[in-house]
């Protein structure tokens, strides 16, 4: 008989959440303790953090904040050594920080460029390269990234957002590719328009956020629960056979 706690429970793992104190990156970290990682979460604002730890301690799981600023190299590497003293090195590294910069295209200013590309595609590669060997050291890893519609197609002005998702998702192809036969999985979940507030520019125009719901499959835009599940699964020992992939949790926007 399938034993439900070996194919899903996280227990004994440990989880960096970078995000992980709003939105979807938040849902995801709630998870995953509730799974049974201990879970560390990395994000710019202490109050949002301490907001999301301390829900997180009532219900019973594991976890700690860690303020980290990943707009520059330096910020990145010091915000990923503070992320592994709570509970050690991790199994699992979630990355859902992100930076939604939209102007039109003839308006990108190199600041805006380096900007997203830094938070949005270099922070996860500098965490994923720290805290791989670990990981490879122990058989077994799991590399979540969060991206985008952006990645896959243009609308509202995609602009440099969708270019650093469309590396995000190569990167974690490459990753795959590098480690995967060695226990260390590398996965992408792609959201359809969510009800976040990486995306309050988008909602403050209700007839847009409706026709994005209209244009779905299930008749609604995406809640960050929507991603609780998924992201346990990709995280346990159980999904050890998926990886490289780009997973839409998007109500089938995407098929349209």
């Amino acid at each position: 008989m399938v034993n439900l706690d070996d194919l899903f429970s996280l227990n004994g793992l440990t989880a960096v959440v970078t995000g992980g104190s709003s939105g979807i990156g938040r849902a995801i970290a709630t998870a995953l303790a509730g799974a049974g990682a201990s879970v560390a979460v990395v994000a710019r604002g202490g109050e949002r953090i301490d907001a999301a730890v301390r829900e997180i301690s009532e219900s019973g799981g594991r976890a700690a904040g860690i303020v980290g600023d990943l707009s520059t190299r330096e910020g990145i590497l010091a915000a990923a050594d503070a992320a592994a003293e709570p509970f050690g090195e991790p199994d699992i590294l979630v990355n859902s920080a992100g930076i939604n910069l939209r102007p039109p295209m003839n308006d990108i200013e190199m600041d805006v460029w380096d900007a997203t590309m830094t938070v949005n595609l270099e922070a996860p590669f500098l965490l994923s390269r720290r805290y791989t060997p670990g990981m490879l050291e122990r058989g077994f890893g799991r590399l979540i990234h969060i991206s985008s519609q952006q990645a896959h197609r243009a609308f509202v002005t995609s602009g440099v957002y969708g270019v650093s998702k469309g590396g995000l998702e190569s990167l974690t192809r490459s990753q795959a590719e590098a480690w995967s036969s060695q226990g260390v999985t590398a996965n992408t979940l792609v959201p359809g328009f969510v009800l976040t507030p990486l995306n309050s520019r988008l909602q403050e125009d209700p007839e847009k956020v409706q026709q994005l719901a209209a244009r779905t499959m299930v008749g609604r835009n995406g809640v960050p629960d929507d991603f609780a599940g998924i992201a346990v699964f990709l995280a346990g020992r159980s999904s050890g056979y998926i990886t490289g992939q780009s997973l839409f949790v998007d109500g089938g926007l995407s098929v349209h």
